[in-house]
């Protein structure tokens, strides 16, 4: 028998950079669920999230944020939303359909995904030079949410702070990606 054991590694291996008025780091031990509200349920989903999680459903371009465990709900496109949750198991759905029973459709995306924050007084100005979107604070506030391109990469932006914004992008391009905002941060320094 084997002796062999396999070890979680991280997309970029917990890769943390402070440029002292901008910090760059890879965010782990998240759970990224997509939720799927089944044909005309959308009540019964809304419901379900204000009874488990004290949160409504986010509207299109927004997220809501869990009164009850911090989870923070994207709302990407009508009918779909992300659920992102600390979470280090490999039972996300689980969490989530045990909180909102059938009222949604579940997928674990968890994997697939790199989570990069950057958080700062010069990350918008980092962000300008890659992200086609105004990401002005008037334009993108505090909870706002979106899909966008990034040096050609398929980017999803949440604004989660004043200066602290979460980057996902697929996990098979992590390094690139990561590569293309270390240059753009490098850029502006």
């Amino acid at each position: 028998m084997s002796e062999a054991t396999l070890k979680a590694r991280s997309p970029l291996d917990n890769f943390h950079q402070d440029f002292g008025n901008l910090e760059i780091r890879e965010v782990t031990g998240l759970a990224l669920v997509s939720i799927a509200t089944p044909l005309g349920g959308e009540t019964q989903l809304e419901g379900a999230m204000a009874s488990a999680y004290k949160a409504e459903l986010p509207r299109v371009g927004t997220s809501t944020v869990s009164g009850v465990d911090d989870t923070r709900f994207l709302g990407l496109q009508p009918g779909q939303m992300f659920a992102m949750f600390a979470h280090d198991g490999d039972r996300a759905v689980e969490f989530v359909s045990k909180k909102l029973g059938e009222n949604g459709y579940y997928t674990d995306q968890s994997d697939s995904w790199v989570f990069i924050q950057l958080s700062g007084t010069a990350a918008r100005t980092a962000l300008e030079r890659i992200c086609p979107i105004d990401i002005h604070a008037d334009a993108f506030p505090i909870g706002a949410v979106t899909r966008t391109v990034m040096e050609h990469l398929g980017t999803i932006i949440t604004r989660t702070g004043e200066d602290t914004f979460v980057l996902i992008s697929a996990r098979s391009s992590a390094k690139s990606f990561l590569h293309a905002v270390l240059t753009s941060v490098n850029n502006v320094q």
